[in-house]
């Protein structure tokens, strides 16, 4: 009988053994998840993009400064840097405050004034259309 008792025993904790294991808890978001969250609605938004590998030479580089708040509303877009073409600058900034607002940032994200700063860059072709750093393919 003792041999029975412990059969079972060692056959429920194998029974337990093939559990699946629980699902891991989901991993903080990452400022480039949400990066590309936004790059995409910008796309989306915009009718000037283009999707075709970046080219060698491009007419222009437009980094900005995107400071959006809690709710996703922007409140600061600004020329961190340029190569002096100051139309293709401007449309950048059009092109993010027209696409506003993104989806609220995750709490994790959020500096101390309860906001979220991150740069994202305009690559323009000599057709002065547009592909976002965020959504280009790695190499």
């Amino acid at each position: 009988m003792p041999k029975k008792l412990a059969l079972g025993a060692i056959a429920a904790v194998l029974a337990g053994c093939a559990t699946p294991p629980a699902a891991p808890p989901i991993a903080r978001p990452s400022l480039d998840d949400y990066k590309r969250i936004v790059a995409q609605r910008i796309a989306a938004a915009s009718g000037d993009t283009y999707s075709e590998p970046v080219p060698e030479i491009l007419k222009s580089v437009v980094v900005l400064e995107i400071t959006l708040d809690q709710a996703g509303a922007p409140l600061e877009v600004a020329v961190y840097r340029t190569n002096g073409y100051e139309d293709l600058a401007q449309r950048a900034i059009t092109r993010v405050v027209d696409a506003a607002p993104f989806a609220a940032p995750a709490a994790a994200l959020l500096q101390g004034d309860g906001s979220v700063s991150f740069l994202e860059t305009f690559l323009f072709r000599e057709d002065d259309t547009f592909q976002l750093r965020s959504l280009v393919p790695a190499r």
